[in-house]
């Protein structure tokens, strides 16, 4: 039985994203609140990024200004690896029935993470599309941003471009660096069409992996922390290696493995692969040097 209603399969497919209530159970929520209140707790004790990936990269990002008495934990690599609550989340939510409309019967997992955004977090997260990070055979992939607080227009919601997965794939590369965002001219041409995905707590942001989307600090008294989770058509092969590895990548969540492969017709540069805790570092990089628009 079809999850979502053919108005909301039209939408996605025009739009490129889908705001799903209720992706998330009661429970399932309660539990992915307290394991992050916990390593929100730890981070007290941290003074740069720390833990251990298992590529050997940091797990735990911290936010600039993060101290004992404010912590600033802003990006957690593959919370799955860590905890069993997250990983029960991932393999089982009402959001992968969704995708099942979306975008086939066969779903397999990417990768996931934790964003979170504490009480006047500075942090901006600048324009890209997901599929700049990672090259697969086919673009059937979509990211679900679960709503671990309430998404509000003053916390620092997700800015979405609707309709821009049919664009171009834009470059991320600058100036001999790969920054992990458009370019200052795109980004000045599209800032004025992205629009918020606001909700409450537990539902999910469901985003095709070409959508142009960013974020603002969070100007509210209380946090934004989302548990986000990138998954794909089960025919969907990586064309390298995944920027946020675990044991649990590529794992079929929903139907079976058919041992196909099916490949879309496209062209970027590949990505460089983090070397520091989050993509925040390669978001760093001084886009402004460049005017040249890049896409492909």
């Amino acid at each position: 039985m079809a999850t979502l209603t053919q108005h909301q399969i039209e939408t996605f497919r025009r739009e490129g994203y889908l705001l799903l209530e209720d992706a998330l159970t009661p429970d399932k929520l309660s539990k992915l609140r307290q394991d992050f209140e916990h390593w929100k707790e730890e981070s007290r004790q941290q003074t740069q990024a720390y833990g251990s990936t298992l590529d050997g990269r940091p797990r735990f990002s911290l936010e600039p200004g993060h101290s004992a008495a404010k912590p600033a934990l802003r990006r957690i690599a593959s919370p799955v690896e860590i905890s069993a609550n997250y990983l029960a989340a991932m393999r089982d939510n009402r959001a992968l029935d969704a995708l099942q409309d979306l975008i086939g019967p066969n779903i397999k997992f990417e990768n996931a993470k934790i964003n979170s955004k504490q009480p006047g977090a500075a942090t901006a997260v600048k324009y890209h599309q997901d599929f700049a990070f990672e090259a697969h055979s086919n673009d059937d992939m979509v990211t679900v941003l679960f709503f671990i607080d309430a998404v509000t227009a003053d916390n620092g919601p997700l800015m979405v471009v609707p309709g821009s997965q049919h664009g171009p794939i834009y470059e991320h590369w600058h100036d001999g660096f790969f920054t992990g965002a458009v370019s200052a001219t795109v980004d000045k041409a599209i800032r004025a069409q992205a629009v918020p995905c606001v909700g409450p707590a537990g539902a999910a942001c469901l985003m095709h992996t070409r959508v142009l989307h960013g974020s603002e600090p969070n100007l509210s008294t209380g946090p934004r922390t989302l548990f986000i989770c990138s998954y794909t058509a089960e025919d969907a092969y990586p064309l390298h290696a995944n920027h946020i590895p675990s044991r649990y990548q590529y794992e079929v969540v929903r139907g079976t493995a058919t041992g196909r492969i099916r490949c879309s017709p496209y062209e970027m540069a590949l990505a460089e692969m983090p070397t520091g805790a989050s993509f925040f570092e390669q978001q760093s990089q001084p886009t402004h040097l460049s005017s040249q628009s890049g896409q492909h």
